[in-house]
């Protein structure tokens, strides 16, 4: 009984120390209106952001001040990992209520949207909104793009087993390994790397024309790979700049960046270029890309016929147009160049643009989805299962990849992951066709977007808007869940059932 009561005490000191923390990262959002002020009154901003986190950071420090801690264990981080999310999420609702015109569930729809790097939006009209809302919904995106424990360990310069639990909870990683020992120096190499996409990415779009708030704003939501933008068509709205077409590649760029393993990118920053190709994760990451590229881009050449190829120009925007949004939705960067409800693209394009948004980015980064390394586990272990069947009962063959053994534990884990994924999956589906007018196929694309963190759909930001609470508070779920990879919300209820 003590010992349940100085477990739970030292959940609240955890989430206190990180309540502490964002309550003063929710008022950086009113220095902007400093710099960058816009049609609404300077009072307001300072209400939305600065009181309410000055409130959070009290009770944050007063709950770090006033409750013990102690190291949590797996299940505890789990429980700590979810509260934080969750706590998050609200905490974030807090100022888009306050400043616009929204009903609750809408600014909490958006608020997670924002922290969970997904990219769905209810918001039009985004040139008339505040800069300093505008700043706060890319500022979400780049804290949560690489995970709030892990921005939270980076600032508060935890270690130790209590940081390597939270840490590991947060994501679980198959067969992962750390660049360098301690957790704390792992997360640091983690946030420089980070740091670095961050500055390089906002130079080049700055150089390359965009203003410096657009750049800004596209940078943190493009190395997050979260997806939202300052302007209602997105990265369409850049198409007829001078420099349009390069923004675009270096976005593709960027975007491959935050959907790639950080070990990596870590390796690659010491030399080793050859993990690029040698790596099994890798090579199945551009194996997927090549060939959905080169399918998307045959069916709507077989849709569109020869004035595709009627001139360079043409070609150039037919390739740079599926090689983008290819990229952007396996990455769950969710950027677009055209709007996938565009006829332009055929229904065998958005089939693939399906299973693209259901597989997500490599394992260790920015992106959402299942993830290319589970896919490979699950390939794998169909082959495996396949040569068993001509051998002996008796024989053995054990899961290599990368010349390092799958145990059959992470195996269930991946399965039983495919299971709840697919099932969240069904279950907002069903709910949607349900209360909505939607067909099957956007329904689908509706919370296989939240689930895996991607951000386009099949359907308007407008009927998004309209949709039931019920159908909102399903995609919030399946937004956490997501993000979460589905294991540390079912440990919180089924800690809260057994109460």
């Amino acid at each position: 009984m003590i010992r349940k009561l100085v477990a739970g005490l030292s959940v609240l000191n955890y989430l206190g120390s990180l309540l502490f923390v964002f309550g003063f990262l929710m008022m950086l959002p009113a220095l902007v209106n400093i710099f960058f002020p816009g049609p609404h009154i300077s009072a307001r901003i300072i209400g939305a952001f600065v009181v309410p986190g000055l409130i959070l950071s009290a009770c944050g420090l007063f709950l770090t001040r006033r409750l013990p801690t102690s190291v949590p264990d797996i299940q505890e981080s789990m429980i700590i990992t979810a509260l934080a999310w969750v706590m998050v999420s609200l905490a974030s609702t807090i100022p888009i209520f306050l400043l616009l015109d929204y009903s609750f569930i809408d600014a909490f729809f958006e608020a997670t949207s924002g922290i969970t790097a997904s990219g769905l939006t209810i918001f039009t009209g985004l040139e008339e909104m505040p800069p300093a809302i505008l700043f706060w919904r890319s500022f979400m995106q780049w804290i949560g793009g690489i995970g709030i424990l892990t921005f939270f360990l980076a600032v508060s310069f935890r270690g130790g087993s209590a940081a390597a639990t939270l840490f590991s909870a947060e994501g679980h990683k198959i067969h992962s390994s750390r660049p360098v020992p301690g957790i704390f120096n792992t997360v640091k190499i983690i946030w420089t790397i980070y740091g670095c996409m961050t500055v390089l990415a906002f130079i080049l779009l700055y150089l390359e024309g965009m203003t410096f708030f657009d750049a800004l704003n596209h940078t943190l939501t493009l190395v997050s790979t979260g997806g939202f933008s300052t302007h209602d068509a997105s990265i369409a709205y850049f198409s007829n700049f001078r420099n349009g077409w390069l923004m675009e590649y270096t976005m593709i760029f960027f975007m491959l960046m935050g959907g790639t393993n950080f070990l990596i990118h870590y390796k690659v920053s010491t030399g080793d270029w050859r993990i690029l190709y040698q790596d099994f994760e890798m090579r199945l990451f551009w194996f997927i890309i090549l060939g959905a590229v080169l399918f998307i881009g045959t069916d709507i050449y077989i849709a569109h016929g020869h004035k595709l190829l009627s001139s360079w120009t043409t070609f150039h925007l037919h390739f740079r147009t599926t090689l983008f949004q290819t990229i952007s939705i396996i990455t769950s960067t969710g950027y677009a160049t055209r709007n996938l409800n565009d006829p332009y693209y055929p229904a065998l394009a958005k089939q693939v643009f399906l299973l693209l948004m259901f597989v997500g980015g490599c394992i260790g980064s920015t992106a959402g989805g299942f993830k290319v390394l589970r896919l490979g586990v699950l390939w794998q272990t169909l082959v495996s299962e396949l040569k068993q069947l001509s051998l002996p009962p008796k024989a053995v063959i054990p899961l290599v990849i990368q010349r390092k053994i799958i145990s059959q534990r992470e195996i269930k884990r991946v399965c039983a992951l495919l299971f709840a994924w697919i099932g969240l999956i069904w279950t907002g589906t069903s709910i949607t066709l349900s209360c909505t007018d939607l067909d099957g196929v956007q329904a689908l694309s509706g919370m296989l977007s939240a689930v895996s963190n991607m951000g386009p759909f099949f359907f308007s930001t407008h009927e998004l808007a309209a949709f039931p609470a019920a159908v909102k508070g399903c995609y919030i779920f399946g937004m956490l869940a997501g993000r979460l990879e589905v294991l540390p919300l079912f440990v919180l209820f089924a800690r809260l059932a057994r109460r």
